[in-house]
């Protein structure tokens, strides 16, 4: 897990040096254990370095295959690279270092740029071809590694994160509208390629690009899953289904044990991060580390899940870790927690993530984390209303979208209103592809290609690489991802979500973290605005940066002042935090 950024020039200039080590002085903390930088004419390649897998020197990036002609920058980790190095030496290979990054090498050399489908794991990585002048970009299946870009006429910029692309100092830095819709509309999820900074844009996942020396480029999409049952799927039980879920699930979890450094957990002491400890003590995983964290209460709203997080550790008997923070801390790292945002995050969990990752990076390198079996297994409650409707479209966006388009223009102000209403129709026309067509299908293959991507995935990356800590998600395995989009929807659905994944729970871990009522990564605080809160976002929003953007409509923003807690969207998140965040994230960026 590291950062990697770089330049490639089309106008017959030389890639600056000094450039690529701008852009990677911002990736530091994604990479503290080394920094490196390959610049060969046109093409210039940096890299920060966080040591999971080869600690030696060998591994080090960006790495240079002389005989292949090949050199590459590469962030995560493949996690059959030792199954792919066999097959690789077997094809006559030869390998001087014995890490994963490799062998991304040697196979690219091998099977082309479609070696990324042999690929398991998460990855976001650079390679430049000596002889051809080419670079392919590619980023993994749901783009748990980041990987933002700038392209004019002139030039290519790369980097994980879009701040390195800033440092550049030579992008449009203009909100772009068709995001800022997004973000306001569509639960802050910006989907690819639009950020909300015009001039910088990201890959889309499953996506490889590849780039010729004048600068045209081609992407083929080589992963999406597939919803609906395949033949012979009707005649399989609830307990078929289960058992299926359960094995390919510790297929899952034992595949992101791999590492030359101890593996702990973050353990919310809910279903899904229950489990996965679960799993791994009876692989016979000895002296695990997990990790916790609380908050203050709020507006009677408690701030922690302690009750359940030790349960699971008491149970199985982990090396655990329970953090509290305090208001006064809360308050002190959000400037800090909104800086390791790429791009503007609304949801509460940033600030627990940051803080939690801060205290787990004190005590290990890599943790597995739950994200992604919601989005994958039906957990959310928007799913059941989906349930035979005739019209799908409406019922997702009145469950999912914050506001309507008509009451967005209501308050933003004029000069920053999309041309139409870009939330809707991206997903009208998303749920008009082929396939998924059940409407609980729909839902759950937008958010699991579209939302899971560009919200609890993009958060859990960038607030545990702040810290460089590495966070694996066996949720987002993609052969487990193919087989729960088999799973029919009426098994997904039971149990008030998770239903299947439950039931194979029970064969793990003890029925009161099942039984439970659902439980989220509380911070109340941020979400009932008071006190040194509320004077907070209005200092944010008075200030003269924010009057002179003038995004926001003043007479709405006086409403949400009046009364931060009677805004509240339908997923339950502050309006005003909303606006807040998003103002107070252009300021930390000097935009």
């Amino acid at each position: 897990m590291c950062g990697i950024c770089g330049e490639v020039r089309f106008d017959g200039k030389s890639a600056s040096p000094e450039r690529i080590s701008q852009m990677a002085a911002c990736l530091e903390r994604r990479g503290p254990d080394g920094a490196g930088q390959v610049v060969r004419g046109r093409v210039g390649l940096g890299h920060r370095r966080l040591k999971i897998i080869d600690l030696t020197d060998k591994a080090e990036q960006p790495m240079v295959d002389p005989d292949l002609g090949l050199t590459i920058a590469f962030n995560g980790c493949i996690y059959n690279y030792p199954e792919l190095r066999q097959e690789l030496s077997g094809l006559g290979y030869r390998f001087f270092s014995h890490g994963d990054t490799e062998v991304i090498l040697k196979a690219y050399h091998a099977w082309g740029r479609d070696c990324v489908k042999r690929f398991h794991g998460m990855f976001a990585f650079a390679i430049h071809e000596r002889d051809s002048g080419r670079v392919m970009l590619a980023r993994d299946r749901f783009g748990i590694k980041p990987l933002y870009l700038s392209q004019d006429d002139k030039r290519l910029y790369i980097g994980s994160s879009l701040q390195a692309i800033l440092r550049t100092g030579d992008v449009d830095t203009s909100i772009d509208r068709e995001a800022l819709h997004h973000y306001m509309t569509f639960h802050a999820v910006v989907p690819p390629p639009l950020t909300i900074v015009k001039g910088v844009r990201k890959l889309p996942p499953a996506t490889t690009r590849m780039i010729e020396a004048d600068g045209s480029f081609t992407d083929e999409v080589y992963w999406e899953a597939v919803f609906g049952s395949r033949p012979g799927d009707e005649k399989l039980s609830s307990n078929d289904w289960r058992d299926l879920v359960l094995e390919s699930l510790k297929t899952a979890v034992g595949r992101r044990m791999v590492a030359d450094v101890p593996v702990g957990v973050l353990l919310s002491g809910g279903v899904d991060s229950s489990l996965i400890v679960g799993l791994l003590a009876e692989a016979g995983q000895a002296n695990l580390n997990t990790f916790s964290i609380g908050f203050e209460d709020a507006n009677g709203e408690v701030g922690n899940e302690f009750e359940f997080s030790d349960l699971i550790a008491r149970h199985y008997g982990t090396e655990h870790h329970r953090i509290f923070i305090p208001g006064s801390e809360l308050m002190e790292h959000l400037p800090g927690t909104i800086q390791a945002m790429s791009e503007p995050m609304v949801s509460y969990d940033n600030v627990g993530f940051y803080l939690l990752s801060r205290e787990v990076s004190k005590h290990i390198k890599v943790v597995q984390s739950g994200q992604g079996a919601d989005e994958v297994f039906g957990g959310y409650h928007w799913y059941p209303p989906m349930v035979g409707s005739n019209d799908p479209l409406a019922a997702y966006s009145s469950a999912f979208f914050d506001r309507s388009d008509a009451t967005l223009r209501q308050q933003i102000s004029p000069e920053w209103h999309a041309e139409g209403d870009v939330s809707r129709d991206f997903v009208a026309r998303h749920f008009a592809q082929p396939g998924a067509e059940n409407p609980v299908d729909k839902a759950l293959r937008i958010d699991a290609h579209v939302m899971l991507v560009d919200d609890p995935v993009k958060r859990v990356d960038n607030m545990t690489m702040a810290w460089g800590l590495e966070a694996r998600v066996p949720f987002l395995d993609h052969e487990l991802v193919e087989l729960a989009a088999r799973v029919p929807a009426s098994e997904k659905l039971k149990q008030d979500g998770k239903g299947v994944l439950k039931e194979a729970a029970r064969l793990v871990v003890p029925h009161e973290v099942i039984d439970r009522k659902k439980g989220y990564f509380p911070v109340p605080q941020l979400k009932y605005i008071s006190g040194p809160y509320l004077e907070m976002v209005r200092d944010t929003l008075g200030s003269e940066a924010a009057r002179s953007r003038g995004l926001f409509r003043q007479d709405y923003l006086d409403t949400l002042f009046a009364a931060p807690s009677d805004h509240i969207t339908p997923l339950r998140g502050s309006e005003l935090w909303q606006v807040s965040l998003l103002e107070m994230w252009l300021q930390q960026q000097g935009l």
